[in-house]
């Protein structure tokens, strides 16, 4: 019988092989896009061969480009809502400079993978499956924001006018718009001041002028 040790090093390999073939696909993919062809227009032959896979390949990871589509923005926007996640789950002792990183490598992550984002958002319009997938993934991050809400409040941290609900979704939404509006504006805005702004602007909602929250 098989050990619990060798079944669970060989599932990891597995786990550690698949993502690696996942990630390839995402570079092909994002590099299709950059020269402004829409998601709809790549084929599947187009995409496997820029990956260097046989289509046969392709087709094991991702039974459709609906799912390719769903599952390269898990991937990419684990890299652009993690930090901002991170940032909510935790103690906010370093005050308003720690939001500011936070929205930094949120826009930093959404820069790396800016092509396929706004693909996601295109086909999310239209796409039932990759709708529904990219308004779950903005719900999951409103539920962070407004279960910190929740704690601060009852812990008398920030002030009892403020709807830990709509406060979330209105915070959220203008992170989110914010960063893909700056992406196609001309001129852009610097990236550095776009997290700047950012940051103090959600920092001023939650706690007001205080430089750090009370104890």
């Amino acid at each position: 019988m098989a050990s619990l040790t060798r079944i669970s090093r060989a599932r990891g390999e597995r786990d550690g092989h698949r993502e690696a073939i996942e990630r390839r696909v995402l570079a092909a993919v994002d590099r299709l896009l950059s020269d402004g062809t829409s998601f709809t227009e790549i084929a599947v032959q187009r995409i496997a061969a820029e990956a260097e896979m046989a289509r046969s390949t392709f087709y094991r990871y991702f039974p459709d480009k609906s799912r390719l589509l769903i599952r390269m923005a898990e991937l990419a926007t684990a890299d652009l809502f993690g930090t901002a996640e991170t940032w909510w789950s935790q103690d906010h002792s370093e005050g308003e400079p720690g939001v500011r990183a936070a929205m930094h490598a949120m826009i930093a992550g959404a820069r790396a993978h800016g092509h396929l984002l706004q693909a996601l958002i295109e086909v999310a319009a239209y796409d039932r499956e990759v709708g529904a997938y990219w308004q779950g993934r903005i719900a999951r991050f409103v539920a962070v924001v407004c279960e910190r809400l929740v704690r601060e409040q009852a812990a008398g941290r920030i002030d009892t006018s403020i709807d830990p609900v709509t406060t979330a979704i209105v915070l959220t939404a203008m992170v989110e718009r914010s960063i893909q509006y700056a992406f196609l504006a001309d001129p852009a805005p610097d990236d550095n001041l776009l997290a700047h702004t950012l940051g103090r602007t959600i920092w001023l909602t939650v706690y007001g002028e205080r430089t750090a929250p009370p104890e």
